[in-house]
């Protein structure tokens, strides 16, 4: 592990400096989450639980409603809600990094006890993406049948498979594709910023999104990492997040570390 990984984190009233970001620490933090996630797998499987405990429960419940076609905009915008789940990973690979006790009860109060309370602020603001989100894709979906082009698909979900259904997915997807870069500028760093020093969640949100701004084309790689790998992992039953969600979560903390100057 690099010397960037295992520095003792500072505390500080305000947010960091930032170096510029190549492609090769996006691998190393993904190599030093792996190796965090082997180290203390209990923590990461029992976060990626939780996880898919809250997308299962969501699948049922649209399912119980008769509502089994919102499954696939809620499966776009679920992946919005996993960072604020992965908070007690960055805390695991914090505490790994600075030889402290891995302690369920610290690492389970850390959204609390860290940052002043400015990390359950930050992780409704997650939540009003997640539902803004559903309501554009309302939106969408009512445009796209007021036309009268497209079949009802509370009916039959085979619609989608249909040429103006095709459409009313890339259209869709676009526009949740944006919102959840918009989202994801915001906490890329934020949340391990607020762990790591005491600062406001308006601070940590601005100096995310300097961050993605002057490393676009390395964050939206990792963007693109992100994206693929939540999407595969969610297709077996929600199964392949008890791998993909610890591997994220600790890389996320990783990559944070390094960017500081």
């Amino acid at each position: 592990m690099s010397q960037v990984d295992t520095l003792s984190p500072p505390t500080a009233a305000e947010a960091p400096t930032f170096r510029r970001l190549e492609t090769a620490d996006l691998t190393a933090a993904l190599a030093a989450g792996w190796a965090d996630f082997r180290r203390a797998p209990q923590f990461g499987i029992f976060f990626a639980a939780i996880y898919v405990i809250m997308g299962l429960a969501i699948v049922w419940a649209l399912a119980e409603t008769g509502q089994f076609w919102w499954i696939i905009p809620a499966a776009f915008g679920f992946p919005l809600l996993a960072p604020f789940i992965a908070t007690g990973l960055y805390e695991v690979s914090r505490r790994l990094g600075t030889g402290e006790p891995l302690v369920w009860g610290a690492i389970l109060r850390a959204p609390a006890r860290h940052g002043n309370g400015q990390i359950p602020a930050l992780a409704v603001l997650m939540v009003v993406f997640f539902m803004m989100w559903l309501v554009v894709a309302r939106v969408v979906l009512a445009v796209f049948q007021g036309t009268g082009s497209l079949p009802n698909i509370s009916h039959s979900i085979w619609a989608l498979a249909t040429p103006e259904g095709m459409v009313l997915m890339l259209v869709g997807g676009a526009i949740g594709a944006v919102i959840a870069f918009a989202l994801f500028a915001t906490q890329v760093v934020s949340l391990p910023m607020l762990l790591d020093r005491d600062i406001d969640f308006v601070t940590a949100i601005v100096a995310s999104v300097t961050l993605v701004r002057d490393n676009l084309a390395v964050s939206l790689r990792w963007a693109v990492t992100i994206a693929v790998l939540t999407t595969v992992a969610m297709i077996p039953g929600f199964l392949g997040l008890f791998v993909v969600l610890p591997l994220l979560g600790h890389a996320t903390w990783h990559l944070y570390r390094r960017a500081i100057a």
